[in-house]
């Protein structure tokens, strides 16, 4: 237990989580649609599918703003819900909310989203560290990729998701976000549950994968 008091939080979550955020970057589909080997229709179901999970993350946010737990993590310039519509509007022309409909896992991925913005300030944090960071980081990978093989314009419509304009300076930023999970208010067993939910999303996340890579399989 004193080894784990001493070692910083975000290093904890990190580390404790790593094998599942790597099945989850290593699935099939993923591999496939950053690999080419699938066409624009996928990356726009995998940006619908990421509307619904995101809708779920910043409505909780509003409520979270003077939580003593989840409250320093909400962030403005972190909202992506405004950039997935402009960039679905892109994909799916105006209309683009006609017959959008979430996959199971994916509704299952929101729910649970969802319920820790309700019931547990603590658990809605595990989600937001493995959403937002993320984006920041491997995002980056997936618009580069998206730019490249499907033609968008240069952190333009279609890959806006990806691109915080108002983080100057995303290697600065993720230090300070790393910094709140060190201090956050919690105590050890507390810690214990945020990693165990940190473990949690990235196999909801992995199980929204599964399922796009059964409704996009590449053919023999």
């Amino acid at each position: 237990m004193d080894a784990t008091a001493a070692t910083p939080f975000s290093t904890l979550i990190r580390t404790a989580s790593h094998e599942q955020h790597t099945e989850a970057e290593t699935s099939a589909f993923m591999s496939d649609l950053l690999g080419g080997r699938l066409g624009v229709d996928a990356y726009t179901r995998y940006t619908e599918q990421l509307w619904f999970v995101y809708r779920a993350l910043e409505e909780g946010a509003q409520a979270l703003r003077n939580d003593p737990v989840a409250g320093p993590f909400i962030q403005p310039e972190l909202m992506r819900t405004t950039e997935l519509e402009r960039d679905l509007a892109h994909l799916r022309g105006t209309g683009w909310r006609e017959g959008l409909t979430p996959l199971p896992a994916t509704a299952a991925y929101a729910a649970r989203v969802a319920e820790c913005a309700r019931t547990w300030p603590a658990g809605y944090i595990a989600h937001h560290y493995t959403r937002y960071l993320g984006d920041l980081s491997g995002g980056q990978i997936i618009r580069d990729k998206a730019e490249k093989t499907w033609g968008f314009a240069r952190k333009g419509d279609g890959v806006r998701f990806y691109v915080f304009e108002e983080i100057s300076n995303p290697a600065s930023f993720k230090r300070g976000y790393r910094k709140l999970l060190d201090a956050v208010n919690a105590d050890d067993l507390e810690k214990q549950r945020i990693v165990a939910e940190c473990k949690q999303a990235f196999a909801l996340n992995t199980a929204v994968f599964r399922e796009l890579g059964e409704v996009f399989p590449l053919s023999a």
